[in-house]
């Protein structure tokens, strides 16, 4: 048999072009109560509390839930308290407790109940063939600390200039509409049916690289038994939708499809299965830029899946904040213990130039890992802000990668 020849040209357009004439985007965000989320703020809550013991916490935790059930397992390392268990520094069960009961996992019909639920905790030491290649200290010959990545990887950053917080529009205006329903829910004003599962999805049509109208929007979420799907449909398109989606962009054909299977009662892990880690897409950019192989939370900074994807959205953001492009992807990657990453870089889709860029970047920034904690200040309790309707695109957070604090060393180093 003959080699075959794949015509490359198939593939020119499977990476979406940004700049493309005309094309239509969804991209989806889900509640705080949706089962993955509920895992996700567990973990990033067992990873504060070690990181107000001891900044220097190694944390890898992961969580499963499912009906009235938490699983929780990992490596965590808590350097103040030497060989003791976890449990002696911090208590896991109210630390799992508190993150449900603030989700809103409180009412009388909840299956899963923040005071109810069953707790299997799994969380052992971390490994000290790891902690070898990734703790700091002084390599032969140098003067200053190394400190290895976590993990091998590839990371990425993404940032451009059609929303405010320089995030493509899809995944903004889904996450908006899922913190819209959290804010009712919990003020317990409006629509007290509502319950804390929920998901969000958001289509945008472009012309010319620009958002242009909203196709169509999707809202299911969970609710008290005994609502009329009318009502949820009206509050949901009326006290939802029109309040947080630009007027301009939903048009006469903008079609709504609410609780699209009728009725949503039985949710979050009484529904479904929940494990962290499994929405990296809604973390991110809604799949319009690209993603590295690992999820973020439950991981403390010496975790180069976590710091790093960080890292490259503060780079983004503050290339495109600066002017030297409208569109920023940066891409690096790293291998366990080495504290060098082993490539970088940037993509403007045209928008600027690459080679400059980069130049500028790599002045301006350093991309070790030890580097990275000290330049975001990431040894602080700070995670569970970030768990819930994306990591990135948060202004009112004070998330220290949403900064925009190089822009005028980038454009210095531009010139």
């Amino acid at each position: 048999m003959g080699l075959v020849r794949i015509n490359e040209s198939r593939f020119d357009d499977i990476k979406i072009n940004p700049m493309s004439k005309s094309f239509i985007f969804s991209s989806e965000s889900v509640g705080e109560g949706h089962p993955d989320k509920v895992s996700d703020t567990i973990s990033d809550a067992i990873l504060d509390a070690c990181l107000s013991i001891d900044k220097n916490s190694r944390v890898a935790c992961e969580t499963f839930v499912k009906s009235n059930q938490v699983v929780v397992g990992g490596e965590i390392t808590i350097p103040k308290i030497g060989a003791k268990p976890i449990g002696e520094a911090i208590n896991v069960e109210k630390v799992i407790r508190e993150a449900i009961r603030g989700i809103g996992y409180t009412n009388d019909d909840d299956i899963f109940h923040a005071d109810s639920v069953f707790i299997s905790n799994f969380l052992t030491t971390q490994s000290a063939d790891i902690a070898q290649g990734v703790d700091a200290a002084k390599a032969k010959g140098k003067k200053t600390e190394e400190q290895g990545a976590g993990d091998q990887g590839i990371m990425f950053g993404y940032a451009c200039n059609e929303t405010p917080e320089l995030m493509p529009a899809p995944i903004m205006f889904a996450h908006r509409l899922g913190r819209k329903l959290t804010e009712i829910r919990k003020a317990g004003r409006l629509a007290k049916w509502l319950r804390p599962d929920a998901k969000s999805q958001v289509a945008v049509e472009y012309v010319d690289g620009k958002p242009t109208r909203i196709v169509n929007v999707v809202i299911s979420t969970q609710h008290a038994a005994g609502v009329d799907h009318a009502t949820i449909e009206k509050f949901c398109i009326e006290k939802v939708i029109k309040k947080v989606l630009p007027k301009k962009l939903l048009t006469k054909d903008t079609e709504y499809l609410i609780n699209p299977t009728g009725q949503f009662v039985i949710g979050g892990p009484q529904g479904d299965s929940g494990l962290t880690g499994r929405k990296i897409i809604v973390d991110t950019y809604g799949g319009w830029g690209r993603h590295g192989g690992g999820a973020f939370s439950g991981k403390d900074p010496s975790k180069v899946d976590r710091s790093a994807a960080y890292m490259g959205r503060w780079v983004a953001k503050n290339v495109v904040a600066a002017g030297l492009a409208s569109i920023c992807e940066i891409q690096f990657a790293y291998a366990i213990g080495h504290p060098q990453p082993l490539s970088i870089n940037i993509d403007a889709f045209g928008t600027g130039d690459d080679a400059k860029i980069l130049a500028a970047v790599k002045k301006v920034f350093s991309f070790k890992p030890a580097d990275i904690v000290k330049q975001l200040g990431l040894l602080k309790p700070i995670y569970s802000a970030s768990t819930n309707y994306g990591h990135f695109g948060k202004e009112d957070a004070d998330l220290p990668w949403e900064k925009l604090n190089k822009v005028a060393a980038l454009k210095k180093a531009a010139k």
